[in-house]
């Protein structure tokens, strides 16, 4: 029968990948929370250079 692999080298590997993949999704989210940021000043500046009567 199959049985389930329990040993070592599997569990590291596992756990590896997991912290690869989270520090991917850590990298993305600052990404977007940067670009927001930078749209957003942008945006407030074109505003602030000519204001709206």
């Amino acid at each position: 029968m199959n049985q389930p692999v329990d040993d070592r080298a599997a569990r590291d590997a596992a756990a590896k990948a997991r912290n690869g993949r989270n520090i991917a999704i850590g990298l993305g989210l600052a990404a977007f929370v940067v670009l927001v940021f930078i749209v957003t000043l942008v945006r407030l500046g074109a505003n602030v250079a000519q204001p709206h009567p």
